[in-house]
């Protein structure tokens, strides 16, 4: 069953086309992984998913069900329900600086969703127990290192109970040594068969968790396939050119 299906996505700032006739689906428990340079629309692709930005033309549609159909977006209460089964982790955390690591996760399910408390209370511990902050749950985000903002960013995604997950950058934000704990959550998430996608700049992320991996250069997926295809015999000179400077 196709989680995502994209046809001909078209976005443009002004007389910028930031998206060109972006097509592709993903899979239930597939992990793709979205590489190309920066300037590629691959934020601003993944970003559209989620209804953060407006698209000027193209479809969406999630679990079968549209959220936007040729440039036509469905009503706004679909569209709430649509995007409500997607969680989104941004490069920069996003998290409330006056709310402690464990009000942030728990501030979402509680208003937008009025679960009971104890029922609150039992996920989010287990989340952060999860991410290996259970120990940091009282305190507030100044507090955190890069690397664990991120995990919380992630838990607190999580509390949603999304069947799709998307990471935009998740690692560009943190120092080296901070990486590896962020890219481990993400791959027991891929363990756990949570369909997600992932636009890094992690190669080694991409060949070794990914099951596809889509390369976009100036609003186009070039190319797109396995990790062995893509990195081991691509086919575009574009995903040659890129592939050499950064690997």
């Amino acid at each position: 069953m196709a989680m995502i299906q994209v046809t001909n996505l078209k976005k443009s700032f002004g007389n910028l086309d930031v998206l060109k006739s972006v097509t592709f689906d993903v899979e239930k428990n597939d992990v793709v992984a979205v590489i190309g340079p920066s300037g590629s629309g691959k934020s601003t692709m993944l970003r559209s998913l989620v209804h953060l930005e407006q698209i000027n033309g193209g479809s969406i549609a999630v679990q079968d069900r549209f959220l936007v159909k040729d440039g036509s977006y469905s009503s706004p209460q679909e569209i709430k329900r649509i995007t409500g089964k997607m969680g989104m982790v941004f490069q920069h955390f996003n998290l409330f600086p006056h709310l402690t690591v464990l009000e942030n996760l728990e501030i979402a399910p509680r208003v937008v969703k009025g679960e009971a408390a104890a029922d609150i209370r039992r996920k989010s511990m287990e989340l952060l127990e999860k991410v290996g902050l259970s120990a940091k749950a009282d305190v507030f985000p100044a507090k955190l290192s890069g690397g664990q903002k991120q995990r919380v960013a992630i838990a607190r995604a999580l509390m949603m109970n999304p069947d799709i997950m998307l990471f935009d950058e998740p690692t560009s934000a943190l120092d080296p040594e901070l990486t590896g704990e962020v890219l481990q959550v993400i791959k027991q998430l891929a363990l756990e068969h949570m369909t997600m996608i992932v636009v890094t700049h992690e190669m080694g992320f991409a060949k070794e968790v990914a099951n596809k991996v889509m390369f976009m250069d100036h609003g186009e997926v070039i190319e797109s396939g396995t990790p062995e295809q893509l990195f081991n015999n691509p086919q575009h000179d574009r995903t040659k050119a890129f592939l050499n400077r950064v690997i």
